[in-house]
């Protein structure tokens, strides 16, 4: 049991990431592998885990760059497909004054929405230890059905199920529709992230606190982890709550894949302990060493290729 450590499924995609003005005073956007599964599994593979993605590319200059970034970080790239029609998804990050970003995306259709329920790989699934998604392959029928039959797979074999949330209206013909996928992953996974706004969004609770309790009557999800960005992140576990407090950082340049990165080290985390005996002490450590990672990678441009090494997070907690 267990050729992978964790296997995902959802988007890869080209992040334009504005990088400084032209001699004629043009923004400049600069290519950059991005899609949050793949964030998190190059996160794990930094840490020496076995990662496989399922999803889909074009078959066009894109879609080989990020064939190429994928493999280049560890990542296993067998069943990523390339759709000879529909091109790469693109977006376009425009980095706002405070750090935080706004995304435009080019994906009417976009090659990542065109992986169907035949093209799910049963034994890949099957011979995982963490299978983990998020919504952005459940804007579109299609895609949806091949997500929730992955997820029916993972659980008919015992496998860990980690979901993230990571919402983009956009990409939703309605918040109604966002919120119903939301509630579906929710409730099928072990390990839930989530970040400030979406508890906020999805609960109706300002209090983080009261989202959580309010998210736990609904559901019962053994572990969940809050990512609040400047202001730390928390673990709900049992009848646990623990907080670890952020790193910040001088020099923040953007927060592209700082809650992926942060998913991930927890990930690893539950890989070492198991999820069933985790104490305090174990969960602080997680949180600690998943704040440090996630304050690193706000120092670099993009996430995917530039995850942090072990010494590098091991380092920067000292």
């Amino acid at each position: 049991m267990g050729m992978f450590d964790v296997t995902a499924l959802g988007e890869l995609l080209i992040d334009f990431t504005e990088n400084g003005t032209s001699g004629q005073g043009n923004p400049l956007f600069e290519a950059n592998p991005g899609g949050a599964p793949c964030n998190v599994l190059a996160m794990l593979a930094k840490l020496g885990r076995q990662t496989a993605f399922i999803g889909k590319v074009g078959k066009d200059f894109f879609g080989e760059q990020l064939k190429n970034a994928i493999q280049e970080v560890g990542i296993n790239s067998d069943y990523l497909l390339m759709d000879e029609e529909v091109h790469t998804t693109l977006a376009m990050v425009h980095t706002l004054p405070d750090g935080d970003r706004d995304f435009s995306f080019y994906r009417n259709p976009g090659a990542d929405m065109m992986l169907t329920e035949d093209e799910i790989p049963e034994n890949l699934i099957a011979g995982s230890k963490i299978f983990h998604f998020g919504t952005l392959s459940m804007t579109h029928e299609g895609v949806r059905a091949a997500t929730k039959k992955a997820v029916a797979l993972a659980k008919k074999n015992g496998v860990l199920i980690s979901f993230d949330p990571n919402l983009r209206p956009p990409l939703w013909k309605s918040l109604e529709e966002a919120r119903e996928q939301v509630t579906y992953g929710i409730s099928n996974c072990d390990i839930l992230k989530i970040s400030d706004n979406e508890i906020q969004w999805y609960t109706g609770e300002e209090d983080f606190d009261d989202g959580i309790r309010r998210l736990k009557e609904l559901h019962d999800v053994p572990l969940i982890l809050l990512s609040m960005g400047r202001e730390g992140s928390r673990a709900y576990y049992k009848d646990l709550r623990v907080e670890a407090a952020p790193f910040l950082q001088e020099n923040t340049i953007e927060t592209t894949g700082a809650g992926d990165t942060f998913g991930a080290c927890c990930l690893n985390s539950v890989l070492e302990y198991g999820l069933d005996n985790l104490n305090e002490e174990k969960l602080m450590q997680m949180l600690v060493y998943a704040n440090a990672a996630a304050s690193i990678i706000t120092t670099k441009k993009g996430a995917l290729r530039v995850m942090p090494t072990k010494d590098e997070i091991e380092d920067f907690m000292v």
